[in-house]
């Protein structure tokens, strides 16, 4: 498993991380052998959010209660969580208040005494950027976070948080996957007139982040769009999953792990989410960490999927 300095931060992390969104109804024994299963496979860092589970903090409580680790235990961890969506209303809150709120319930749920990255989960149009800061403050003097990040933020966004948070943005976690990257996709297309893929929606968002020392974390990273179906198997990528088979021979490899190499295969770094509560698909996707994508066979899978290269 490749790691690395999580810039802004002393931490050392892994390049695939286990995401606890669906564990709410696992067993305990379901859920100690999924984090078991990372954590053998080399991935160390888990994420989490409160609004995941069935109620609020529902996940994180679900795996503390499971897991129960000790201090020590604890220690063996990097743990992130999200705090901003109020799914009741009124849907994305970045308020001082309620980010200290979100942040106490974490800690408690968690079992822990502090967090180690905590995002904002979807950006808040409402958001007063003053409070944001006076709430990391907070949390940070109190030891509670240790460092920060967003989630599903633009450049611009993220100028307006750092015009007044003192802490560095370490993190923003985004969607991405060899189907869904537009995110890539605009820039190597730039400059092509009539082709909706050169139309620049995000502001450059992945050199941003490279500019600025922010790591990008790759959500929903086998997903064809937006939760609406896996492209491994479909059959309405035929050509990108005859290359994603011909590469796991070669590298002999299970196809989920050529998925993940494309992502961490990109030089800005990114880390990849894993969302599965199978411990093979997790053992199997994991082994994507290092494998080494030539530059044509990366640009392959990216035509395979669907993108124009000029």
């Amino acid at each position: 498993m490749k790691t690395f300095t999580l810039p802004g931060t002393d931490l050392t992390v892994p390049n695939v991380t286990l995401g606890l969104m669906r564990i709410q109804d696992k067993t305990d024994d379901e859920v100690r052998t999924l984090v078991r299963t990372a954590r053998d496979a080399g991935i160390s860092f888990l994420d989490h959010a409160d609004v995941y589970g069935s109620d609020l903090h529902g996940c994180e409580r679900r795996f503390a209660e499971s897991l129960q680790l000790s201090a020590s235990e604890r220690a063996d961890w990097v743990i992130q969580t999200k705090a901003g969506i109020v799914p009741s209303g009124p849907y994305f809150d970045f308020s001082y208040e309620h980010i200290i709120e979100s942040v106490e319930g974490s800690l408690q749920a968690l079992g822990t005494d502090y967090i180690d990255i905590l995002l904002l989960h979807r950006p808040d149009a409402l958001v007063e950027p003053e409070e944001v800061a006076r709430a990391f403050d907070e949390l940070e003097a109190a030891g509670k976070v240790r460092a920060f990040g967003v989630s599903n933020h633009t450049p611009r966004q993220i100028d307006l948080l750092r015009k007044y948070v003192k802490q560095p943005i370490v993190a923003n976690q985004v969607q991405l996957s060899i189907t869904h990257s537009p995110l890539v996709a605009q820039g190597v297309a730039a400059n092509m007139q009539g082709l909706d893929q050169s139309i620049t929606r995000d502001d450059g968002l992945v050199d941003y982040c490279r500019l600025h020392d922010i790591t990008l974390q790759a959500w929903s990273p086998f997903q064809a769009g937006f939760f609406n179906g896996p492209f491994l198997g479909s059959a309405d990528y035929p050509e990108l999953n005859e290359a994603i088979d011909r590469l796991a021979a070669k590298y002999d490899v299970p196809v989920i792990a050529i998925a993940v190499a494309w992502i961490t295969r990109h030089p800005a770094r990114m880390q990849v989410v894993l969302g599965t509560t199978t411990p093979q698909r997790v053992a199997d996707a994991a082994l994507g960490s290092e494998v080494p994508l030539e530059r044509s066979e990366w640009y392959e899978l990216f035509r395979a999927a669907g993108y124009t290269v000029p």
